[in-house]
This record gives structure tokens, sequence and C-alpha cells, in this order.
């Protein structure tokens, strides 16, 4: 039911001057930001994407803006992919939020993190991986089960998102890296979702190109490590590409 890049924005001011931005507006790339968001037209040319999904903020925004003028695409701007509502939080120093005891939830025990005038994580993950979801539906039926898109989010809700792909609780999310113009790749099926990569910063993605299809030898049935029905196999025990 067609595969997803979640791309992370790329780095913002924010991401450099320890600030907890969450939807804090004017909050853009730096110049290594713009840099990245400019190499994503090569770095994702191979790719014949469908479909680009972002977060509402302006750093999103700013980084896919260069993919879509080079491939004359418009992206679906969808609230429940934005940033996590930090409330209170919003604006402080990492350094400062340390000291408080929340913080000690959220890395440890996030599914009972909910923040001083804004959402909790648990929420956070619900709507975005419904929104995830909701657009794989969308897009699979305008464009074909082999869809590619993008969705260009935020590293919690990324991560929220691997974390409900590999059948983990909410309390693992934090185990997962996801860095600043990195892609991490799902592939929706019928039956479960396959985790492709994670936090893939440079390497190649011709792989994710749709095989066409073949055809079966009657009474061959669909193979059990078909990652996406397109005859192609995943590798048990093989690494999940982080960094």
């Amino acid at each position: 039911m067609t595969t997803v890049i979640l791309l992370r924005h790329g780095r913002s001011t924010a991401n450099v001057s320890g600030v907890l931005a969450g939807r804090s507006t004017g909050v853009g790339l730096d110049d290594h930001g713009r840099t990245q968001a400019k190499g994503l037209v090569d770095r994702l040319a191979v790719l014949p994407l469908a479909a680009v999904v972002r977060s509402p903020l302006q750093r999103c925004e700013e980084t896919v803006a260069p993919l879509l003028e080079a491939r004359g695409l418009e992206a679906a701007v969808e609230d429940d992919l934005s940033e996590v509502d930090y409330g209170d939080w919003t604006g402080k120093t990492l350094g400062e939020l340390g000291k408080e005891d929340l913080w000690k939830v959220v890395q440890a025990h996030p599914s009972a993190a909910v923040f001083p005038g804004g959402e909790g994580l648990a929420g956070m993950q619900h709507r975005s991986v419904a929104a995830v979801r909701r657009h794989a539906a969308r897009i699979a039926e305008e464009h074909g089960p082999k869809a590619l898109w993008v969705v260009c989010s935020h590293g919690d809700v990324i991560k929220s998102v691997i974390a409900d792909a590999l059948g983990l609780h909410l309390d693992s999310f934090q185990r997962i890296s996801v860095d600043p113009c990195s892609i991490s790749v799902i592939s929706y099926t019928p039956t479960r979702p396959f985790v492709v990569r994670v936090n893939d910063t440079g390497g190649d993605l011709s792989s994710l190109v749709p095989k066409p299809d073949e055809e079966k030898p009657e009474g061959e049935g669909e193979d059990a490590t078909d990652v996406a029905g397109d005859g192609s196999e995943a590798v048990v025990g093989g690494s999940t590409g982080v960094n």
C-alpha cells in the first residue's frame, strides 16, 4: 500500500542554538540546512515520486521547496504531521529543560509525558501515524500500490511513526535516531508495514525504485519475504541502516 520516505527537515537555526523550537514561527533553515535541501534534488533524482506531504512549519516548507520546483510538484500540507506542541516548553533551551522532572519522563517513559500547556507524546504518535496511513491509502488509490512518496516532518514525529511500524511501544522511541535531512523508509502493505531504512543520510536509493510486475508460475503464492509485493526480498538479519 505504497512506500513512504520520511524526511526530517534540514538543519534549522533552532537546531544549532539548542532551543526547543516546537511550533514557533520564523524558525527556518540555516545555511547548512539550505545546502541539505538543495542536495535532496540530486539525491532523490532516481526515484519516481508520486507526491509530497509536509508539516505546515517553515523549516519543512523550505526543505522541500527545491525538490518541488525540480519535480513540478505541489506539497499537501498536513497539520497532523506538525511538530509536537510543547506548550510552555516552547522556546526554552534544552539546558533549562534538562533540569525539569518531566525531562526524565520524556526520556524514560515518553508515553506518559504531557507537556504543560501542550500535548502528550502518545497523542502526537496517534495523530502522526493516522495521518501517514491516511495519505498512504489516498496515494495508493490515486497512483497505485507501488507509489513512492515523501513526508517531510520533524524528529519526534518521524521516530514515533517508525516505532509504530516496528511494533515498538512508544517508550522505546527514544532509541531511534533521526538526523536533520535524513530519510527513513517504510513500505505499507495490506498485512503489515516493513521498515526499509532508518536515518539514512547518504546511501544509494536506487533499490527503492519499484520493480516491474513479474508473472508468477501457476500455483505459486506470494513469498513471505516480499516486502511491497514487488518481488523484492527482505534480508533476514540484515542491517537497519542506522548511522
